[in-house]
């Protein structure tokens, strides 16, 4: 009996011990369990992931070792310390590819650009160069940007006001970059963009396969691999995701054979071409077979970088605007000052050579983007033995993450004034945009793998900002909460609702 007392009195003690531990302990980092590590922590506040991870990186001065489940190969090191990021994506590049981790993580992608490394990714990106800086591409692209601003967004837009109605600007706008991304990638208009507001399968499937990717990187790999194997849980939604990308890219790729076997030989247009014409028309320049699979993997990276991060940008952007009257004020006044006086005061749109004007709408989007970059990650993995600039020991068997969301807010990087949202510290005192390393601002990647189709991205951005924040007032709903949602994509979880007014100039 004395010994049954004396067991309870221990669990007793063990158990108290745990609780004053738990409840007196930093909560700038995550919980380490014994065996579980701070797996289950993360889980528990994953919907908090962004806000957490920032807490943490300013506690632990920049670098942080993140403990998985013992014997998992969970380890992650997570940093924002620019010397580190510099190392690893410029100065030390080939020794840290994305590695044969992510492309299981990310096995949606395929064999695309996003998922390549070493030399298919050289093929890839040399692929992607050719066509973006392609005369007759630029030339489809400024066309589409500016036909699907003008005959979709405005019509729309232009509805919701007359109507009084709320409309969700962040549907809307991933609606819009779908349409002209399909556009520039395969060349057919899936008219997303339209006041019927029409069912979108497949940009569902796309927001779908990028919250499961998340937990994926929560979650050992046996716990997830097992739930694909029994079509369970996350996984199921990752399957059924799969199946409508995939019905629908091959829906494209046959229809776009057709029309061009029919057509004969493929001319270039005035209006220039699209990517899926590219590759069919290249093929044996490019040295590659475009088959079903190649064309597919290729399609869906683009569909995904161009549909994604866009939207995401434009949402953050207009809402970081209309909640910064002086702002807006400032690129109200700035649009005005590049157009002529008679049509300071009327509706209209502008054309590439008035938007590549407007340096503090470029300096507003750059700040928007460091604030709420679309891809809040960045996932490494060493090939052999290192040491970080930081004195972090990196090995073949740890991953390492960059935090982006948290890396925008690092006083020790964009000083103290870091959580407001400042055009200004992109401009110089000569009136243009200043550079920044791309270690520190990484929304467009940095070094060998920086972002091919940046200004891609700013044409299509400052086309829809300048159009919205010249001609119409955003007001928000009132009441609703703005959070980031937990994905690989940067969203607003509860969407961004709004009413859209006609300025009265």
């Amino acid at each position: 009996m004395a010994l049954i007392e004396l067991g309870y009195i221990e669990i007793f003690l063990a158990l108290f011990c745990f609780l004053l531990f738990y409840y007196f302990r930093d909560k700038n980092y995550p919980l380490n369990l014994p065996i579980f590590g701070m797996v289950p922590d993360s889980l528990y506040h994953i919907q908090q992931i962004h806000e957490r991870c920032t807490m943490t990186m300013r506690a632990s001065g920049g670098t942080f070792l993140f403990k998985g489940l013992w014997f998992a190969n969970m380890d992650t090191l997570t940093t924002v310390d620019p010397a580190n990021i510099h190392y690893i994506m410029s100065a030390n590049f080939m020794n840290f590819p994305k590695g044969p981790k992510f492309k299981e993580i990310f096995d949606v992608l395929g064999n695309g650009i996003f998922n390549a490394d070493m030399d298919m990714w050289k093929v890839q990106r040399k692929m992607t160069r050719a066509l973006i800086t392609h005369h007759e591409f630029y030339k489809f692209l400024v066309k589409t940007s500016r036909g699907k601003v003008e005959k979709g967004l405005i019509p729309v837009l232009d509805h919701v006001c007359n109507k009084g109605c709320v409309v969700d600007l962040q549907d809307l706008f991933q609606r819009f970059t779908f349409d002209t991304t399909c556009i520039l990638v395969t060349g057919y208009d899936p008219g997303c963009v339209s006041i019927d507001f029409p069912d979108v399968p497949f940009s569902k499937a796309m927001d779908d396969a990028e919250e499961v990717i998340l937990f994926r990187h929560a979650l050992p790999e046996i716990v997830w691999k097992l739930q694909r194997w029994l079509r369970i849980g996350e996984e199921k939604k990752m399957i059924s995701a799969r199946e409508t990308l995939d019905y629908t890219i091959d829906k494209y790729i046959s229809k776009k054979r057709k029309d061009l076997k029919e057509g004969g030989d493929l001319k270039e247009s005035e209006e220039g071409f699209d990517l899926l014409t590219f590759y069919l028309k290249e093929e044996e320049n490019l040295g590659v077979k475009c088959d079903d699979n190649f064309l597919r993997d290729n399609i869906l990276n683009l569909m995904i970088a161009g549909r994604d991060t866009t939207s995401s940008a434009l949402t953050w952007f207009i809402w970081l605007v209309s909640t910064n009257p002086q702002v807006e004020k400032k690129i109200r006044d700035e649009i005005k000052s590049v157009i002529p006086n008679e049509e300071a005061r009327k509706f209209r749109l502008f054309n590439v050579q008035e938007l590549n004007k407007l340096v503090y709408l470029h300096g507003a989007l750059c700040d928007s983007l460091r604030l709420y970059p679309p891809v809040p990650f960045q996932h490494k993995e060493p090939l052999e033995n290192d040491t970080l600039p930081s004195g972090h020991k990196v090995h073949p068997k740890l991953k390492i993450m960059f935090p982006l969301y948290a890396m925008g807010r690092m006083e020790s990087i964009w000083g103290e004034d870091c959580l407001e949202f400042k055009p200004e510290r992109w401009i110089s005192e000569r009136g243009t945009i200043k550079h920044e390393p791309s270690y520190k601002f990484m929304s467009f990647n940095a070094g060998p793998r920086t972002c091919l189709g940046k200004e891609v991205a700013f044409t299509q951005m400052k086309a829809v900002a300048a159009a919205i924040i010249h001609n119409y007032h955003v007001e928000l709903v009132k009441g609703r909460p703005v959070q980031p949602n937990a994905s690989i994509i940067l969203y607003m979880r509860h969407g961004f609702k709004v009413r859209i007014n006609r300025r009265s100039n």
